[in-house]
């Protein structure tokens, strides 16, 4: 008797298909063998971030942790067979509701799936269906906006004008356009040949290549690692001395959903790992792109360099953790972990502060990560001062949190495009809100990283975040960066509410 496993043949968006039963996931199989890339890989095989959501007989599903052999003769829809599709992505540029569009998609099939069944979705509904997804971008009111009311795009918006905010404030290139939240903002992995060989990594680090992700995964070995019951701590101690305020902050990730990836043909240029997004600057110097290029000359076939969500908590720089003091005339002292150009960062705002660099063991750092240093030194400096808080490149922020409700005022030149400039911000708010209250990493003693799933993260979730009003005030200036000083501003108010306990995340 043949013990040779019959392919698994299901409807998917309306078509019968078939794939292989080989162990494959339904991400692995739609992604890499039927050509659907709408649908994401965040942290598979975590089933964390919802960005590989998809309905199975009209119920979602997280298709990275379903077993493709479970869907045999089910039904399948993804954002390209879902009905009204475009309805929603317009409803999402309209309102901003997407800017690097990577966790749109499996939101997108999710809600409209809510809808079908529920009919007419409240705030409350939207915010509830969230708990199954994380997105760091948009800060989860602009997707909650568009979900109520499904506002249809403005005939005339310059979205040329659109896209130019939005690269002033993400710090690459980008596009706003409907498209991209249904995920075709071209992510690096998106376009990858279908014949590259895929390299992933093992437990020791090293990389292994094989023809699939499944046989990569399958040869690298590596378990994939958990949430530690380890309570995170700051590792570094205050500095000596009378202080009138003091800061301590722990290991924080900045929890990008895009993991790093590129792809390269022999000898040509490597896809850029940034895409549609700059990560916050967590991946301005991946090694994503040269590996794919070494690797791609070794083998003499293109190759697919592809980040697991644990690599990126281990491998990919954090935000560096300070411990500071400060007194009453703004002098003071921060001691931050060694990192190359935290120091001028932190000086060009605070240049009473003495900066000390330290050498702690732990994950790398990077003083690219959004106002990595100096948003720090700006909010314990800003408490005593009353005035707006300025950003690095020149904009101007205040904010007030009484409890319920965030609210920000920015002054950043020429807004562009008012959605997006508004986007950009509630999106600051919300990571300055959660930065505060409930985002850290668990780092051993030794430096070894604990903390590996994208929940670990302590982002917080839409039912957990306040309203977030935003005041933009046009200044008639060259536009600058305006998200920047929001995220500043706003985290030096919910520390105020919170009444400044000396450790973040003060919980």
């Amino acid at each position: 008797m043949s013990t040779e496993r019959q392919p698994v043949y299901f409807a998917l968006n309306g078509e019968e298909v078939a794939v292989a039963d080989d162990g494959a996931s339904l991400l692995e199989a739609l992604r890499d063998r039927l050509g659907i890339r709408s649908v994401k890989d965040g942290c598979s095989p975590q089933g964390q971030c919802g960005c590989c959501t998809v309905l199975v007989d009209g119920q979602p599903r997280v298709s990275c942790v379903t077993p493709v052999r479970r869907i045999r003769g089910r039904s399948v829809v993804t954002v390209e067979g879902l009905a009204g599709a475009h309805r929603w992505a317009e409803a999402l540029c309209a309102t901003g509701g997407s800017q690097c569009g990577f966790c749109t998609p499996g939101i997108i099939v999710r809600l409209a799936g809510a809808q079908h069944r529920r009919g007419r979705l409240d705030d409350g509904m939207v915010r509830d269906a969230h708990k199954a997804h994380q997105c760091r971008c948009t800060g989860w009111q602009t997707i909650v906006e568009a979900a109520v009311s499904l506002p249809a795009l403005p005939a005339g918006r310059d979205l040329d004008a659109a896209a130019m905010r939005a690269s002033l404030e993400g710090g690459v290139g980008q596009v706003v356009s409907p498209e991209v939240a249904l995920g075709a903002g071209g992510f690096a992995d998106d376009s990858s040949p279908p014949d590259a060989l895929v390299a992933v990594r093992d437990g020791s680090g090293e990389w292994v290549v094989a023809e699939t992700l499944g046989e990569a995964r399958i040869a690298a070995g590596k378990v994939q690692g958990r949430r530690t019951t380890a309570e995170a701590r700051p590792p570094i101690g205050l500095p000596e001395g009378r202080f009138d305020l003091t800061l301590q902050t722990s290991w924080v990730d900045p929890g990008y959903l895009e993991t790093d990836a590129s792809w390269c043909h022999p000898g040509g240029a490597p896809a850029s790992p940034l895409a549609n997004g700059g990560a916050f600057g967590g991946k301005l110097h991946s090694e994503a792109g040269s590996v794919a290029r070494r690797l791609a000359d070794e083998h003499g076939r293109p190759v697919r360099v592809l980040f697991s969500r644990e690599d990126v908590a281990r491998m990919a720089p954090k935000r560096p953790p300070v411990a500071a003091g400060v007194r009453a005339d703004g002098s003071g002292m921060m001691l931050v972990a060694r990192t190359a150009g935290i120091a001028d960062a932190v000086a060009a705002v605070a240049p009473g502060l003495e900066i000390r660099e330290v050498d702690i063991p732990g994950p790398p750092t990077s003083a690219s990560i959004r106002g990595a240093g100096w948003v720090e030194a700006g909010v314990l400096l800003h408490l005593g001062a009353g005035a707006p808080l300025l950003s690095s490149s020149g904009a101007g922020a205040s904010a007030s949190f009484d409890g319920e409700t965030v609210t920000a005022t920015v002054r950043c030149g020429q807004p562009l495009d008012e959605v997006v400039l508004r986007s950009y911000c509630v999106g600051a708010a919300h990571m300055a809100y959660s930065w505060v209250t409930s985002e850290s990493l668990t780092v051993a003693d030794d430096g070894e990283v604990l903390d590996l799933t994208v929940r670990s993260l302590g982002v917080a979730r839409a039912v957990d975040t306040p309203r977030i009003e935003i005041e933009i005030h046009d200044d008639g200036g060259p536009p600058v960066n305006g998200s920047d000083a929001v995220f500043a501003a706003v985290a030096a108010a919910v520390w105020r509410q919170r009444g400044l306990p000396p450790v973040w995340p003060t919980g």
